[in-house]
């Protein structure tokens, strides 16, 4: 048996939020490989190899070229694969990049939900949801909502959960 894909997407702007994001840790690392192999090939160490004292410019062009296409390619992939759903008491979701991750979490466990926002979520009108149950393995977070989706969906859950614990009492 398969399992259906949730039906909403995430907002068309968390493409932008991940490709910020894939950009900043691209820079952090092409700088920290450029200064790192230089520092080490022009240190005149025993243990670093003859090549490294003229060429040290290799590494972090071989880091570049490695990581460019994955940090490209990153948030288009998770576009393709971030979705959630409010169906019935359960809300589903699903996301990833190199992994996929499932998740169902039913509402009459939930016990807090919560909207953030990042720096680069709030320039763009972004929110992340968090739904926490008891158990960790319960919990889910959907990254990349409009800010008026995250907030609406919050409400709704809360007013659910409550509703479902107070039937169960």
């Amino acid at each position: 048996m398969r399992i259906r894909e949730p039906a909403q997407r995430v907002s068309p702007k968390a493409r932008l939020l991940w490709l910020l994001h894939s950009l900043a840790a691209f820079v952090v690392l092409a700088a920290g490989s450029y200064f790192i192999a230089r520092w080490i090939g022009t240190s005149r160490w025993g243990w670093v190899p003859d090549w490294m004292d003229e060429s040290w410019w290799i590494v972090p062009v071989v880091v570049i070229a490695l990581c460019l296409p994955a940090l490209a390619a990153e948030p288009f992939v998770r576009y393709a694969v971030h979705r959630w759903e409010l169906s019935g008491d359960v809300v589903y979701a699903r996301s990833g990049f190199l992994t996929r991750e499932w998740v169902f979490v039913p509402v009459s466990r939930i016990q807090t939900v919560d909207k953030s926002q990042g720096w680069f979520e709030r320039l763009l009108d972004l929110a992340t949801l968090e739904i926490r149950t008891a158990s960790h393995a319960g919990s889910s977070r959907i990254n990349g909502l409009a800010y008026g989706t995250a907030a609406e969906l919050a409400e709704l859950l809360a007013r659910r959960a409550e509703e479902l614990r107070d039937d169960a009492t």
